[in-house]
């Protein structure tokens, strides 16, 4: 006599025998294993989006779905950051552009510029930001299968970020996954706990781009190996290592200024690393792009008495008296470029930097606001331009970029203008030791009243005035380019108004521009200074923006 098998009212209803006679009836119907099968195929990572809002039911829905993730003894560590706000963005961003380059200079020089021809994210131009969280607190031995297997509760959340990418496509939206940070200071922006780690940022919004097929593979950056190449059987067997992938203003303007430039009667991003340059300029779109002015700060530098420059300090006041007559090389390079000249004596420095600070901090914030007054009134002009007069100054950037870079003084100084070996040594004992005087200056202001200059601080604060005026900012050299790098530690969001002019031959320069997160436009070695480099680079995004205007659109 058999009887009933009972069934439970919750739980898995079916029995052995049931299981065991159709061991297939778990699927899904085809149809729904094919639209499965043709998500998966048609994920991609997208860097490219519209500036349209993406629905709180739609996000609600991705989440979810990222929530429903496996993960190692039901733990479920991710936890999900969802960013709107622009300025964590634009500062995320930043940190983003800085990695690229960093990434870029530990390749060989083809591969480099291979690397940066790429778009490799969209942090500017998607609506949402969503960083994935794991939440590492918990001791691996307290959790189920992470005593054997540590870092589980990261895989579990990789999951999670499949689930969001896979859903994010059947939605129609478009997703891409940004790894370009340093995770503890994605970490910091985001205002992470310790012991709470961070698996990179996704952008989130609708697409536009409809890649058919992964962006790396179209570009001709790698392809997807066949499945065969992948699948091993019972026991690891290797013919060959792996091969290396590593060479592998508003969101609305940034959209906007790309819509127009896909609309020109030339291959998109034909002008290579001007064409970037452009796009800032008119995503900014609030000044006229047919002019600019240069802004030549001077100042005379205490720290000469100390024998670390080939000048006098007369020298400085000969320039500046030259370019108010419009005779200086800055100033004649402006007029080719057809633009105009502001000339500022920004004063002098008391303390020689290793003995005692070069100025106040009442000092530095003054001189910070005449800087920020200046930008403004000049942002109008559409580009501004950064020059520096001041003898003895190559010696004040290289003890600036020494902290900034936190590096020593062997790493950042350079020759300057016609320093000989005996000099070279002397301006490295003062930047060491001016440096180890100063410690650790807590902020910008501080950093330029312990090892700044005059016109240091009033260019840092020309950058800010400019960029509150919505202009952009072309740099020159080292020095105007710490001015810029100060400004952006006060300021994050002037970061998108920044182009680098040209890349000197001073020391630190390059890695100044990496921390900027910006690739020179220009790079023939000049140690002219006077902005002429960023004069000669600003006449030619004029003339790009000239093309750009000016250039046949398809329909």
């Amino acid at each position: 006599m058999t009887w009933p098998r009972p069934v439970p009212l919750i739980g898995d209803a079916t029995s052995a025998a049931e299981r065991a006679a159709a061991p297939d009836a778990w699927a899904f119907p085809e149809a729904a294993r094919d639209s499965l099968y043709g998500v998966i195929a048609a994920r991609r990572d997208v860097r490219r989006y519209r500036p349209d809002p993406v629905p709180d039911e739609v996000l609600d829905r991705v989440l979810g779905a990222g929530h429903q993730a496996p993960s190692v003894g039901h733990s479920q560590p991710w936890r999900f950051i969802v960013v709107r706000d622009p300025a964590i963005r634009e500062q995320a961003a930043w940190m983003a552009d800085q990695e690229r380059l960093a990434q870029a200079a530990q390749l060989e020089p083809e591969a480099a510029r291979q690397l940066l021809d790429l778009q490799l994210e969209g942090l500017r131009e998607a609506p949402l930001g969503v960083v994935v969280c794991c939440d590492r607190r918990v001791p691996a031995a307290g959790v189920l299968g992470r005593a054997t297997y540590p870092d589980a509760d990261l895989w579990s959340c990789a999951c999670a970020i499949q689930n969001l990418w896979l859903s994010a496509r059947a939605e129609g939206l478009g997703m891409g996954w940004v790894t370009l940070f340093d995770p503890s200071a994605l970490g910091e922006l985001l205002g992470l706990p310790d012991g709470v780690v961070t698996l990179g940022w996704l952008c989130l919004g609708w697409p536009d781009e409809r890649p058919p097929a992964p962006g790396l593979e179209r570009a001709g950056w790698s392809r997807r190996q066949p499945l065969s190449e992948v699948l091993l059987t019972d026991r690891w067997s290797e013919t060959a290592a792996p091969v290396s992938r590593l060479r592998a203003p508003t969101q609305r303007s940034v959209v906007g200024a790309r819509d127009e430039a896909d609309r020109l009667l030339t291959p998109p991003g034909s002008l290579g690393v001007l064409d970037r340059a452009v796009d800032r300029v008119v995503a900014l779109g609030r000044c006229d792009t047919t002019t600019g002015t240069l802004v030549l700060a001077g100042a005379t530098h205490a720290v000469t008495r100390l024998g670390v420059s080939a000048f006098p300090d007369s020298v400085t006041a000969d320039v500046l008296d030259a370019a108010r007559a419009g005779t200086a090389l800055g100033t004649v390079a402006a007029r080719a470029a057809g633009m105009g000249t502001v000339v500022v004596d920004a004063g002098r420095s008391h303390g020689d930097l290793l003995h005692e600070d070069a100025l106040t901090t009442l000092e530095v914030q003054a001189l910070l606001e005449q800087g920020r007054d200046l930008g403004l009134g000049h942002a109008p002009a559409g580009l501004v331009a950064l020059g520096e007069m001041g003898i003895g100054n190559t010696t004040v950037a290289a003890a600036l970029s020494a902290v900034l870079l936190e590096r020593s003084a062997d790493e950042v100084v350079g020759l300057g203008a016609g320093a000989d070996t005996a000099m070279l040594e002397r301006k490295r004992a003062v930047v060491a030791g001016a440096v180890t005087r100063a410690g650790r200056p807590d902020g910008p202001v501080r950093l330029l009243a312990a090892l700044g200059g005059p016109e240091v601080a009033l260019l840092t604060g020309v950058v800010l005035g400019a960029a509150a005026g919505g202009a952009v900012v072309v740099l020159d050299g080292l020095l105007t380019s710490v001015a810029a790098l100060c400004a952006v530690q006060l300021e994050p969001a002037a970061a998108q108004h920044l182009v680098a002019g040209q890349r000197s031959r001073e020391r630190a320069h390059a890695e100044v521009l990496a921390r900027l997160g910006l690739e020179p436009l220009l790079d023939l070695r000049l140690r002219a200074g006077e902005g002429a480099g960023a004069c000669f680079a600003a006449g030619m995004l004029l003339a790009a923006l000239r093309v750009r205007r000016e250039t046949a659109r398809t329909r």
